[in-house]
């Protein structure tokens, strides 16, 4: 069985939240390759012992860029991104390029604590035969510009 990727972001004021849902989900988090920003990736290592889990740069040193680059890529199966709507990010416009990327690779995202729940308890996140569906790019790739 192919062991699935997720990608654990959070804004500062979620830092907490996220790490302490990763506590409570640390045996469902186990058997998965986790990647993380800066961080918060150094917080969930001390946290959860995890000495595998790999830290990306934060995310306004370009962070949640090699996220979206690693979705791109087929490298990552959800992104769990808590992110703070009542405080304005001076990286506004990585956040959304990083939203926009995993909408376009139909990566699920969980952005709060109820939806990463349900997500992650799904029996997709253990069953090997789903495959979300990859978008067919063909037509935008092969089209001929004028």
């Amino acid at each position: 069985m192919a062991v699935k990727s997720v990608a654990l972001v959070a804004h500062d004021n979620k830092k907490k939240e996220l790490v302490d849902w990763a506590n409570e989900n640390r045996t469902r988090l186990a058997p998965l390759r986790l990647y993380a920003t800066g961080t918060t990736g150094r917080l969930l290592s001390e946290s959860l012992g995890r000495k595998d889990l790999n830290c990306l740069l934060s995310g306004p040193l370009g962070g949640d860029q090699q996220i979206g680059a690693k979705i791109a890529e087929g490298e990552i199966d959800l992104l769990v991104f808590f992110w703070d709507p009542l405080e304005p990010q001076p990286h506004d416009p990585d956040i959304k390029a990083l939203l926009r990327i995993a909408a376009l690779w139909n990566i699920p995202v969980a952005c709060n604590r109820a939806t990463a729940e349900f997500v992650l308890t799904s029996a997709y996140m253990t069953d090997d035969q789903h495959q979300p569906q990859k978008p067919d790019f063909s037509e935008y790739t092969g089209r001929k510009v004028q």
